[in-house]
């Protein structure tokens, strides 16, 4: 049963539009991870086009191997999330490739969960209504992956990986963007934490970062953030690295999230009728956090080379490199 469904075959012409599905898996004890994300930009005056973003993370390289496709051949066949050429993104399997003169880039997966899905808006008209501009979610917040990744040369067994699969779309991008996620920690095997925080642009004014998260840890969830937290939201970003706390009703989780720059892949996004922005993202990032509760002994939490962190921003003075492919 699908847990989500694509929302760009509903979007009527005239209207902008962007939506991505996207998996991210790390090796157990290695920092070695893969993203890969299927997505459709609609500029209000064109039709759909697909795209087939691929990234091979390997701590030990000299920095991430990556590809892109983009087609006008993209659908959502029923019992499917997404289809792009002979790309397909379904429940429980994932499959395709990402052919370039960079890289030729293939992957085979199946994937599964206990967990359930998580909405990171907190009420429900939030996903109905034109507001947020963005709208996302997590079908599967922790998923084990299995099966074979190809990039050029390389072949990679995807036997037991621990990771994540995310859906968002929208009519805009947030002005700033972060993304946060974590799974497999340190003598706390079951924990994960997937956030969502943006800063929106209103008129001449950017809002404060808003969060919106969860913290599943010993068998129960905690919502993080949301607009009446942000005020209390503290982010401190630059492109690799991220300190962060997070305010929630039962618990608040503080940390920080890094990597070093040669693990990082840059790409740029585009809005559907916008400026566009430059993206950074590790999937083999160390989190470390502090989860405090009322009443009980802090609890440390620490990942290495399983974390993902991605930074959206309109600045392209950071000094990352961005990989050769344009957006929209």
């Amino acid at each position: 049963m699908l847990r989500t469904t694509a929302r760009f075959p509903e979007v009527p012409a005239g209207k902008g539009h962007y939506e991505s599905f996207y998996l991210k898996a790390c090796h157990p004890s290695e920092p070695l991870g893969i993203w890969i994300r299927y997505t459709v930009h609609k500029h209000s005056e064109q039709e759909p086009q697909g795209s087939l973003w691929f990234t091979l993370f390997d701590g030990n390289a000299d920095g991430p191997l990556a590809s892109k496709v983009t087609t006008a051949d993209v659908s959502a066949p029923e019992g499917t999330y997404i289809r792009i050429g002979d790309s397909t993104f379904e429940d429980g399997r994932v499959a395709g490739t990402a052919k370039t003169d960079q890289l030729d880039a293939s992957w085979e997966l199946s994937f599964g969960s206990e967990q359930d899905a998580l909405f990171h808006l907190p009420r429900d008209w939030m996903y109905r209504g034109p507001v947020p501009k963005t709208k996302l979610l997590s079908p599967y917040p922790d998923a084990r992956f299995s099966g074979m990744v190809g990039a050029g040369e390389r072949e990679v067994k995807v036997d037991g990986w621990r990771g994540m699969i995310g859906h968002n779309w929208g009519s805009q991008h947030a002005e700033r963007w972060i993304w946060l996620h974590g799974v497999g920690f340190e003598g706390a095997d079951d924990a994960w934490l997937d956030a969502a925080l943006g800063r929106i642009k209103l008129g001449l004014v950017k809002t404060p970062w808003i969060a919106n998260g969860t913290l599943y840890m010993d068998g129960e969830r905690h919502r993080l953030g949301g607009p009446e937290k942000a005020r209390s939201t503290r982010v401190t970003e630059s492109p690799t690295r991220c300190d962060f706390l997070l305010p929630g009703g039962e618990v608040t989780v503080s940390g920080r999230v890094e990597s070093d720059k040669k693990n990082f892949v840059g790409w740029v996004y585009a809005d559907p009728d916008g400026p566009e922005h430059n993206t950074v993202n590790c999937s083999i990032a160390d989190m470390a956090l502090t989860v405090t509760a009322k009443d009980r002994p802090d609890r440390e939490l620490r990942l290495r080379g399983g974390a993902a962190y991605e930074l959206g921003m309109r600045e392209k003075d950071h000094g990352m490199l961005l990989q050769p492919f344009p957006d929209g």
